[in-house]
C-alpha cells in the first residue's frame, strides 16, 4: 500500500510539473487542415526559450491531378492564456512543390507565413491547438494569399 501511494503521488508530481511548462522542450504530431491543398502535414516544435520556439511542418498529397509537397518553417512567440492554455503568433517562411494538371498551381513556389493560434496543454504530455496561418505564395502562376485553418495534435516530449 505504501508503494502505491509513493508511486500516486510520484504520478501526480510529474503531471503536475507537465501542466506548468508554458512550452514543452519538443512536440511532435499532426497538423490537420487545408494547407494550401495537401492537407494533413507531420508538424514538430522545438523551444528555444521560456517564450519562444520553432516550428517545421511537412505535408504531402497525392491527388487525381498530380502530387503537391509542402515544406514550412516557423517562429513563434508563445504566452499564458489562461490555465493550460497558451496563445501564440508568429512569422516564417516555406516552399510548396506542385506537379499537377493544373498549369496555375504547377512548379516550385515560395510562400511567406504568419500564424495566430490557441494550444491547450492536457495533464498528459498532449497538445491540441487551433490555429489560422495565412500564406502569401510567390511565383510565376501562383501570387495569391491562402488562409489555412488547422486543428493540431502533439505529443510532448
Amino acid at each position: 500500500m505504501k508503494h502505491k501511494n509513493l508511486l500516486l503521488i510520484g504520478l501526480i508530481m510529474l503531471f503536475s510539473s507537465l501542466q506548468a511548462q508554458t512550452i514543452a522542450n519538443h512536440a511532435l504530431g499532426l497538423r490537420l487542415g487545408d494547407n494550401g491543398g495537401v492537407g494533413t502535414e507531420i508538424s514538430y516544435q522545438m523551444k528555444l526559450s521560456d517564450g519562444n520556439r520553432l516550428e517545421g511542418d511537412l505535408g504531402w498529397a497525392s491527388r487525381r491531378d498530380g502530387a503537391i509537397m509542402k515544406l514550412t518553417g516557423l517562429y513563434q512567440w508563445v504566452g499564458p492564456f489562461e490555465g493550460h492554455l497558451n496563445y501564440y503568433y508568429g512569422a516564417g517562411a516555406g516552399l510548396v512543390q506542385a506537379n499537377n494538371d493544373n498549369e496555375d498551381i504547377n512548379g516550385t513556389n515560395a510562400f511567406a507565413a504568419g500564424i495566430l493560434g490557441l494550444e491547450y496543454l492536457f495533464a498528459l504530455p498532449i497538445q491540441l491547438a487551433l490555429d489560422l496561418r495565412p500564406e502569401l505564395n510567390f511565383g510565376k502562376n501562383n501570387d495569391a494569399l491562402n488562409l489555412d485553418l488547422a486543428l493540431s495534435i502533439r505529443y510532448l516530449f
